[in-house]
C-alpha cells in the first residue's frame, strides 16, 4: 500500500420506497476504484467562490441521548467513502458529473449537524446514509458551495460537540482511522478528516483489497491515537504502509498537520 498526497449498521441509501438490490457488478467498481486511485486534485479553485466544490456532510446528532463520538466518525467515515464507490458514481451514473467535478478539484467537505425533521429532510437530497452503532451520517453529493440545497444549507456547521468516549480495542477485522488526539478536533472537524482518511486508503487498496472492504460494507473502526501511539503510526506513514490526512488548513487546525491515519486490518 502507497501514501497518496494530500487531499484538501450498513450502508444503505435513504429513499421512499425500497428496491431489490441488483447483481453486483465487480467490472464497474473496478472502473470507480481506478478512478478513486488516480488521486484527487490537480484543477485550482475557481475564480468564483461560490463555485468551489465542496461534499456536504450530516451528521445525526439528538439532543437526547446522543451516539458515541467514535460511533459517529466511523459512520462519516464509512458514508464518504460507499458515495465515492458508489455506481451513481461511475461512468454514466446520474452523480458522475457532479462527483468528477469535486473529485478533481480541491477536495473539501463540509460537516453539519442534524436532528428530527431537519435529519428526514437531509435523506431526501441526493447521497448516501451509513448507520454504525446507532449513529448515523449521510454524505451528499458534491456540489458547488453557492449552490447547497436549502434543506441542507440551514444546518450548523458548528456550536456541537461530542465528548471523547472509549469504545476498546478496534476490531482487527477492519480497517483503523486514528485520530490525532493532540490536535482537540471537533466532531464535525473530526468527521470531515476520517471522511479524507477513507478515501484515501481506498484508493491506495488494491482492486481486489478494495473489492474485500466493499463485501464488508466499507466499515471501519475510529479511535483516538496519543502522543506515542502518534509517533508510531506516522513511522508507519513514512513506510508506506499507513495513510496519512495532512490538512490544508482552511479550519481548526495549521496547514500541514497530520490529523489521521488510516492502517489497514492486519488480517487483510
Amino acid at each position: 500500500m502507497s501514501s497518496i498526497p494530500e487531499c484538501g449498521a450498513g450502508v444503505r441509501d435513504a429513499v421512499a420506497d425500497p428496491i431489490e438490490p441488483a447483481e453486483f457488478d465487480e467490472a464497474g467498481f473496478r472502473v470507480r476504484h481506478a478512478e478513486l486511485a488516480q488521486g484527487y486534485g490537480g484543477a485550482g479553485d475557481p475564480d468564483d467562490p461560490a463555485m468551489v466544490q465542496a461534499m456536504q456532510m450530516v451528521l445525526h446528532l439528538p439532543k437526547v441521548d446522543p451516539p458515541p463520538r467514535s460511533a459517529v466518525l466511523a459512520a462519516a467515515a464509512t458514508a464518504s467513502v460507499a458515495l465515492c464507490l458508489d455506481e451513481r458514481v461511475g461512468p454514466g451514473g446520474e452523480w458522475a458529473e457532479r462527483y468528477l467535478a469535486w473529485k478533481r478539484s480541491r477536495i473539501r467537505k463540509v460537516s453539519r449537524r442534524a436532528r428530527g425533521a431537519q435529519w428526514l429532510a437531509a435523506n431526501e437530497v441526493d447521497g448516501v446514509t451509513v448507520e454504525v452503532e446507532g449513529a448515523q451520517a449521510r454524505a451528499l453529493v458534491p456540489g458547488p458551495v453557492g449552490e447547497v440545497d436549502p434543506r441542507i444549507k440551514r444546518l450548523q456547521i458548528g456550536g456541537t460537540d461530542l465528548e471523547h468516549d472509549n469504545p476498546g480495542p478496534a476490531d482487527p477485522e477492519l480497517p483503523v482511522l486514528w485520530v490525532n488526539s493532540a490536535l482537540g478536533m471537533t466532531v464535525g472537524k473530526a468527521a470531515a478528516q476520517v471522511g479524507h482518511a477513507s478515501m484515501l486508503l481506498a484508493g491506495a487498496l488494491s482492486a481486489a483489497q478494495a473489492l474485500r472492504w466493499a463485501e464488508r460494507e466499507f466499515r471501519c473502526s475510529v479511535r483516538d491515537a496519543d502522543e506515542r501511539l502518534w509517533r508510531t503510526l506516522a513511522d508507519q506513514v513514512a513506510r508506506g504502509t499507513a495513510v496519512a490526512v495532512r490538512d490544508a488548513g482552511f479550519t481548526e487546525v495549521a496547514p500541514g498537520s497530520m490529523t489521521v491515519i488510516a492502517v489497514l486490518a492486519r488480517s487483510w
